[in-house]
């Protein structure tokens, strides 16, 4: 399987403002977990009149520090890569600070029936603006353009400052991980397409939600693919002993990955298998992947 060059270490002070770019600062929250790394990072884009992007978790330490960092400055417009609940929360106390409309592609998605969602995600956000694949958003002095990217999530947007030529990645491309995709939402057939998609584009820089900007954005996407590749080459190799189970599978293919991360594991390989047995190259006795199904080759 292909190795990713994840970055562990960047450059950053809680509650402090950092430019990444000429028109994009950075302020982190203080959130850190195994599923944020080191905290939500919410970007500030343009200079005296300025959009946020992913507002970030409800602390009002955070907030208070976003908006220390716009002081005497605009804001025009708060933009949302996707509606998990590191990211979104924040919002309604930022847009009624600034009076900025929030932009993102729509609600959080709602799983069918009564089935409970693995991820949590803020069922309350509404953006005041929908924003569509391919639709650009002007502000003073810079241009967003918004790209749908669903897989980790079906709402899920990434940010291209066409001026900086950088992209705001959200969670669908990290520097320090790759992503969660968790069924029912979390599609991993879309997951593919979505980075495919980004590999002809000419943005010399992503810069994450979580974690350090990729300052040699292709390769590492080709990395990701590569990755997950060898997660689906993983699971054939193990169907190939026998009929098994997903957490017999992540025991295996996750034997270095810490136990307490082996059901967000398990997740993601779902994910893999909703798509493999769709596709004939997995069984299962039923013909649906589920958590708890016996797959076979």
């Amino acid at each position: 399987m292909a190795g990713i060059p994840f970055i562990k270490e960047f450059d950053f002070d809680y509650g402090t403002a950092m430019a990444v770019t000429p028109l994009i600062r950075r302020v982190v929250a203080r959130n850190p977990s195994p599923f944020t790394f080191k905290g939500t990072g919410t970007y500030i884009v343009g200079r005296g009149k300025v959009a946020i992007v992913d507002p970030g978790p409800d602390q009002p330490d955070h907030i208070e520090a976003v908006l220390r960092a716009v002081r005497g400055e605009t804001v025009t417009h708060i933009f949302v890569t996707h509606t998990h609940i590191d990211h979104v929360p924040a919002t309604p106390a930022l847009a009624k600070a600034t009076g900025a409309k929030v932009y993102s592609f729509g609600p959080h998605p709602r799983p069918p029936g009564d089935e409970k969602p693995e991820e949590a995600g803020d069922l309350d956000f509404a953006p005041d603006i929908r924003l569509a694949d391919g639709d650009v958003v002007q502000g003073d002095g810079w241009n967003v353009e918004a790209l749908h990217t669903p897989g980790h999530i079906s709402n899920h947007l990434c940010f291209a400052v066409r001026e900086d030529k950088a992209l705001l990645s959200g969670d669908h491309v990290m520097g320090w991980s790759t992503a969660v995709i968790s069924p029912p939402d979390g599609n991993m057939a879309d997951y593919f397409a979505s980075l495919r998609k980004l590999l002809p584009r000419d943005e010399q820089l992503y810069i994450p939600t979580h974690g350090a900007e990729i300052r040699n954005p292709v390769p590492f996407v080709h990395a990701y693919i590569e990755h997950r590749l060898g997660r689906e080459a993983q699971i054939l190799a193990r169907l190939k002993e026998g009929a098994q189970t997903i957490p017999q599978m992540v025991a295996k293919n996750y034997a270095d990955t810490p136990v307490h991360l082996h059901k967000a594991a398990g997740r993601s390989m779902l994910a893999h298998l909703v798509q493999m047995v769709k596709d004939g190259r997995v069984r299962t006795e039923d013909g649906r992947a589920g958590i708890d199904s016996l797959y076979r080759l």
